[in-house]
């Protein structure tokens, strides 16, 4: 992601379950945002005292709300180890959308053509719009869920191994390729943010009550399995440098694996999973009855209402009508203008600062090796953020993450303008570039899980899964629409010019020209870093914003919970 990067336990949602409108939350914000470099953020693992996912008439227990741990049950192993696999899968073409490529491209492209490649991360900010109709719409006799994942990972499957197949020629001219790379991503991620919902509604039914919290657990092992390897370790062994440094006694110009064998190999994968799913049935034994009864319960309420012909599609209108209502309080509506004006100072920093320190020399593999360090520290983050944000004002910490978030993206311009200028990265400065990083991802952390915190507190129970969803999709595309304009703005600001070894001075006005003056052995000065001034606008205006939602935000969570409610 990103998208606010960290790591957290994640469940479903606060209220994964509603038991008066049989609502499903799809919310997902593994990938909050466009990756910044470091590992994608999951939901924290938010409980509310006295939830049951059960129906009244299951004979099975509800979750011990009380009890500070539990175990995950034998019977429920089979199924935790699916999930996993399942989540382990999608993290692998989102790892290279949101890391990997971006990195690649821009040691060709300019900042504003990287931005144009930052639209294929956008079905993840988005996917709300279609999540109703993945749970609607399925063949019962291969399953609820099933009837999703299945195609949709074979669909993925094919598409890496057509797209392995001629990634490493479409790179080799990423300027006239690039519509083609973006249209091929923005499919791999539409898919993996189709099977994310698919797979979050499975999780819910296949695992016993009392095991649910672990589908967070399956979730932050898997996708961020799949990531870190997609981005980490990718990088790192596909790099001549790493392996010829690390791997091989003789060095050759080449690394492990191209792009092209990682795609085809995962691609492979997807394939042989999917025949694996073949095998798995929707429902395990033990839970067979308890969902069945479930699923019948629901079709019997909307059949009750409307007539069997029409049910699944006035569910669907129920919902989409109940995302709008949400969005017609005017709470709501003040908090959506927060939600998506609040990500703009740190931007640039979360964007581009990785891309910036790449273009001045930071290998590929340094970067990696920082991204290492960060995951235990993350860990370590999100659960005392979680601790912290369980108050009576989950708000609070959010506010304070936002100005550690300026601070660090004010950090992150001194540590780009202070970058050696002969390109040896020392112990002391890799010391700062981590420093940097992990202050960046502390302070994410602790805004994304208040924000969770807050979202669970003001959301309607009558709607909960939607209320959710709606909350949870504007604040991932708030940290996504700024990003083609400020890709846009660094290249726009930007000026400098090629010396030549045989004298004269030409002005660069693209990638293009800048390569043709490096393969001429000139020089490339730089007047005017348009990094420097872009990032600066957005922390200045990200300090006013700041002061305007200190204010609003402390009054919005001083209402009670009947002002964020939908008038029936």
């Amino acid at each position: 992601m990103s998208h606010d990067s960290s790591i957290h336990k994640r469940t479903l949602s606060a209220e994964p379950y509603s038991s008066t409108t049989n609502e499903l939350n799809y919310s997902h914000a593994a990938f909050d945002e466009v990756n910044d470099g470091l590992l994608p953020m999951t939901h924290h693992d938010l409980k509310e005292k006295g939830n049951n996912f059960i129906p009244s008439s299951s004979n099975q227990p509800p979750p011990d709300s009380n009890a500070k741990d539990s175990v995950l049950r034998p019977i429920d192993r089979p199924a935790f180890f699916v999930l996993v696999i399942l989540y382990l899968l999608q993290g692998v073409p989102v790892g290279l959308a949101f890391g990997s490529i971006p990195f690649i491209l821009k040691s060709k492209l300019s900042y504003s053509q990287v931005g144009i490649f930052s639209l294929a991360a956008y079905p993840y900010s988005l996917k709300l719009i279609w999540s109703p109709i993945v749970d609607a719409f399925y063949f019962p006799k291969i399953g609820r869920r099933r009837s999703w994942i299945i195609p949709i990972q074979t669909i993925s499957g094919l598409t890496l191994i057509y797209l392995g197949s001629g990634i490493d020629i479409l790179l080799n001219d990423p300027q006239k390729n690039l519509p083609m790379i973006t249209a091929c991503f923005f499919l791999l991620v539409f898919f993996c943010a189709t099977q994310d919902i698919a797979v979050d509604g499975w999780a819910l039914t296949c695992l016993s009550p009392d095991s649910l919290s672990y589908a967070s657990t399956a979730q932050t092992i898997g996708i961020n399995t799949g990531y870190f390897s997609s981005f980490t370790i990718f990088l790192a062994l596909s790099s001549p440098d790493f392996a010829n440094k690390y791997l091989r006694d003789t060095p050759i110009d080449e690394g492990l694996f191209s792009l092209g064998q990682y795609l085809r190999f995962w691609g492979f994968m997807y394939l042989l999973v999917t025949g694996f799913l073949y095998f798995v049935p929707e429902d395990p034994a033990h839970l067979a009855k308890v969902n069945q009864a479930k699923l019948a319960n629901e079709k019997v309420k909307l059949e009750s209402v409307y007539n069997k012909d029409k049910a699944i599609y006035a569910d669907l209108i129920h919902v989409y009508s109940s995302m709008y209502k949400v969005l017609q309080l005017p709470n709501v509506q003040t908090f959506v203008v927060i939600l998506l004006i609040s990500k703009l100072g740190f931007q640039v920093n979360e964007a581009a600062t990785n891309l910036k320190l790449l273009e001045k020399g930071l290998s590929k593999e340094d970067l990696s090796i920082t991204v290492l360090i960060d995951f235990p520290f993350e860990m370590i983050f999100g659960y005392y953020a979680g601790r912290w944000s369980s108050g009576k004002a989950p708000l609070r910490p959010w506010i304070f993450g936002f100005a550690g978030r300026l601070v660090a993206a004010a950090f992150a311009q001194l540590v780009v303008y202070f970058f050696p200028e002969d390109g040896k990265v020392g112990a002391f400065y890799f010391c700062l570039i981590i420093l940097q990083h992990l202050l960046s991802s502390f302070m994410s952390t602790i805004q994304f899980v208040s924000l969770c915190a807050f979202h669970t507190k003001i959301a309607d129970p009558a709607i909960g899964g939607t209320y959710m969803t709606t909350l949870n999709t504007l604040s991932n595309y708030g940290g996504t629409w700024p990003r083609l304009i400020l890709f846009y703005l660094i290249d726009k600001l930007t000026i400098s010019n090629c010396e030549l070894s045989g004298g004269g001075t030409t002005e660069i006005t693209s990638e293009t020209v800048k390569e043709q003056c490096l393969k001429a052995g000139g020089k490339v000065i730089v007047l005017r870093d348009g990094y420097y001034y872009t990032n600066a606008i957005c922390v200045i205006l990200g300090v006013i914003i700041l002061i305007w939602v200190k204010k609003k935000t402390t009054y919005l969570q001083s209402l009670p919970n009947s002002a964020w409610r939908v008038n029936k």
